[in-house]
């Protein structure tokens, strides 16, 4: 396993995604994860899993302090009073005191940072996460979160693949000591009909899909959450600790970005960093 070292925090870099998996199979999911390896975990309310992935995380026998928990507050709660309150009902659901990590889902333009920030710092100082972050903030976004903030932000959890370019984003993330995960981390399993990755796995007796997590793995500060329904494939998405990508590699891959390769782009989403 690699881990991203975060102000005294060990987070395993790879983690297993929930979103799309309902109650049952995300309990089942969950359970079966943590035999094949996996240690961080990431739901969202609105996800309506919650108390699956806490039914999966009792049954997988695991020590709470063994693993590493995210789940995200939906932008209809962004009000103060009300993101505290849905976050009470977030550890209900989960049937835990606290996660390890709290993320904002999506910024909401009607409802002032000033005001949510402070309200997630509460949160956090109260104990009900060990830590906390935003996601699918462009980087005018990130700053000026990180300007009214008390408590420092650990990530920034967006869309990132190999058809996508987040430098941007990416440089922002090192430049205020911040993480950022990977979602969608396989584009929707577009990359198994790619060729570049195809070719680049024959030579290491690996898939496509084990070559791109690959390749955000060896990213400075980089995290991915694959999702899967699938015992099998969620074990072969965490098969890819036993090689390593060259640098030409690398690039190759890096080099596959293109302008419309954002695949998650809804009407509330803000002004992303790539748009033309």
């Amino acid at each position: 396993m690699i881990y991203r070292n975060w102000q005294g925090n060990k987070i395993p870099a790879l983690g297993f995604g929930t979103y799309e998996l309902d109650n049952a199979a995300a309990a089942k999911m969950v359970a079966e994860a943590a035999k094949i390896g996996y240690r961080h975990f990431d739901t969202a309310q609105m996800y309506h899993n919650e108390q699956g992935v806490g039914q999966g995380l009792k049954a997988s026998g695991l020590a709470r302090d063994d693993y590493f928990l995210t789940t995200k507050v939906w932008p209809d709660a962004f009000q103060s009073g009300d993101l505290q309150t849905s976050v009470v009902e977030s550890l209900r659901k989960l049937d835990l005191d606290h996660v390890d990590l709290l993320l904002l889902h999506w910024p909401n333009e009607d409802v002032s940072l000033s005001e949510t920030i402070p309200a997630l710092n509460e949160v956090k100082n109260l104990g009900m996460t060990r830590l906390i972050g935003i996601s699918n903030f462009p980087t005018v976004l990130v700053d000026k979160a990180i300007n009214l903030t008390n408590v420092p932000l650990t990530v920034n959890q967006v869309e990132y693949h190999p058809y996508i370019d987040q430098t941007k984003v990416l440089e922002n993330a090192h430049s205020h000591d911040m993480l950022m995960t990977a979602y969608c981390p396989i584009a929707r399993g577009a990359v198994l009909k790619d060729d570049v990755l195809t070719d680049i796995g024959a030579k290491h007796d690996k898939s496509s899909v084990q070559v791109t997590l690959r390749w955000l793995m060896q990213q400075d500060g980089v995290m991915a959450i694959p999702k899967s329904g699938s015992p099998k494939n969620a074990a072969a998405n965490f098969d890819i600790f036993d090689f390593e990508l060259t640098d030409e590699e690398m690039a190759k891959i890096s080099d596959l970005a293109k302008p419309d390769g954002r695949l998650i782009d809804p009407d509330f989403a803000p002004k992303w960093d790539d748009a033309a």
